[in-house]
């Protein structure tokens, strides 16, 4: 569930961090008129997984809504993890993350996110079923199927929570790397051959959890792999790729690296034991195993299996959903950032090929330089949806939720 933050991980280098300013410019949209052409994407878990959940939890009108989705949860993590959980102190008392916590923090982030839909349409009468679509990266994909009525809670969350421990321990000795070219794309066949010619020498695994666009992957590697595989770099992707490291330790969900602790195979088994076929999620949901709306009763377990050890594909799952006529995105769960930050620097990058005229001299043919975007003046004109990025509406649930009057 890798999802690291903050600047530094843009791939140009550009640093654009959250701010309150930009989650809170769009708190007064009118969401029941934009829920028809609205998508919502639920975030997965990151170093810091609070948000504004303590302000939730103590809202004298929300407060129970939010307590009996935390309550829920407890009861699930702890019979999950084996030991007591009591996600209320958590949020209340704003107990920080650490990898220790992991599965707690998964349980609270899951029950946040469904306790802002209960809060949207018990409160505001809009319900998820509404929207044209629903996401999410990494942990977030199980709440969208959750929202989406194909499982209950009782059923999928202690499918990840019985690995959540151990995907905890895989961290030691890991580290997070950023794998980006400033030039053309990377080649994300190549990507997994690099990644898999290191793996191969012997003396660790790497791979990578997700693709966040054409021109960025994330890598974890154990040991000292990354090392080999920046010396290696030359030899698979184009010259201007470059790989940075990252301070942040992170469980190396969606990476070759579960496998150690037959983890697919344990997730696998569990899904296999739900009993019966589940309904097709309402509203679709949108894979990151995939990248597409591929989800029904007869595929949901196989596609989850691979959503263990597969990388993300973020950037196919903006793609569609650019594609798919979204104009509002409604961003669930506690401070939400990197799909935030992730359409912020593409609808930045998209506005300033246009005030570039590069998409003019592209289509007259008189213009192919390498620039800092090659990657994204090669594709625009066919993904003509991607011009629809800058004028997307953004909306942070919980900040919507906390701005109106009840």
């Amino acid at each position: 569930m890798p999802a690291p933050s903050g600047p530094g991980l843009e791939p140009d280098g550009e640093s654009e961090p959250r701010t309150k300013t930009a989650e809170s410019q769009f708190v007064g949209v009118d969401l029941r008129a934009r829920i028809g052409t609205a998508s919502f994407a639920f975030r997965g878990y990151d170093t810091k997984n609070l948000g504004r959940s303590p302000e939730l939890l103590e809202h004298p009108a929300y407060g129970p809504v939010v307590e009996r989705h935390l309550a829920e949860a407890s009861e699930i993590a702890s019979d999950s993890l084996g030991r007591p959980v009591d996600l209320i102190r958590r949020v209340r008392e704003r107990i920080p993350s650490t990898l220790a916590s992991f599965g707690e923090d998964a349980a609270m982030i899951v029950s946040m996110e469904l306790a802002h839909l209960a809060l949207l349409r018990e409160f505001f009468g809009i319900p998820i079923a509404a929207a044209r679509q629903s996401f999410g990266y990494s942990l977030g994909e199980l709440s969208a199927l959750l929202a989406g009525g194909m499982f209950s809670v009782e059923q999928l969350l202690p499918v990840p929570l019985a690995c959540a421990d151990d995907c905890a321990a895989l961290t030691a000795g890991t580290t997070l790397g950023v794998l980006f070219s400033r030039g053309p794309a990377l080649p994300l066949t190549q990507v997994q051959a690099l990644c898999t010619e290191v793996s191969g020498e012997g003396h660790g695994l790497v791979g990578p959890s997700a693709y966040l666009s054409p021109n960025t992957a994330l890598v974890i590697g154990q040991g000292e792999t990354l090392d080999r595989l920046e010396r290696v770099l030359p030899d698979f992707l184009p010259p201007s790729a470059t790989l940075r490291r990252k301070p942040q330790a992170l469980p190396p969900l969606h990476t070759p690296l579960v496998w150690e602790r037959n983890i697919p195979n344990r997730a696998a088994t569990a899904l296999y034991r739900i009993v019966g076929r589940p309904p097709t999620p309402i509203p679709r949901v949108v894979s990151c195993v995939t990248g597409a709306a591929s989800y029904d009763g007869r595929t949901v377990r196989d596609t989850l299996v691979r959503w263990v050890d597969h990388p993300q594909l973020l950037w196919d799952v903006i793609d569609e959903t650019l594609r798919a006529g979204v104009d509002t995105l409604i961003h669930a769960g506690p401070a939400p950032n990197l799909i935030p930050a992730t359409f912020q620097r593409l609808g930045n990058n998209v506005a300033r090929q246009l005030g570039n005229r590069y998409l003019t001299m592209i289509g007259r043919g008189v213009g192919s330089r390498i620039n800092r975007h090659a990657w994204l003046a090669r594709i625009l004109p066919a993904r003509a949806a991607l011009l629809r990025a800058p004028h997307v509406t953004h909306v942070i649930l919980e900040d919507w939720l906390l701005e109106q009057h009840v």
